[in-house]
């Protein structure tokens, strides 16, 4: 693969999850149980999903030296939706518990 599709793909699988979860987020500010469910079996299959991406870009990364720095790019890029996936958990379960923690 090209650097630059080694960015794309990282690139296109953040968004993908982002642009899910966002639209999973926003129909829980509704109150629609269908889209809290839909963004609970997101999180368990789009976790080992980018997982496993981000393993693979690591041990390419080691593998292929030369492109380490791509690698290591593509690899904070799919990290970003770490923190954005346990903000949109903690307000999902903030909605859903009716506000009382």
């Amino acid at each position: 693969m090209k650097d630059q599709e080694i960015i794309n793909l990282s690139k296109s699988v953040f968004w993908i999850c982002f642009v899910i979860g966002s639209i999973c987020l926003l129909g829980g500010l509704f109150k629609q149980e269908s889209f809290a469910v839909a963004g609970y079996l997101l999180l368990l299959f789009a976790t080992p999903i980018n997982l496993l991406l981000v393993l693979v870009f690591w041990i390419c990364g080691l593998v292929n030296r030369p492109r380490l720095k791509t690698y290591d790019k593509a690899i904070g890029i799919l990290s970003i939706n770490i923190p954005i996936a346990i903000l949109y958990t903690f307000i999902g379960l903030y909605l859903f518990s009716d506000g009382n923690w």
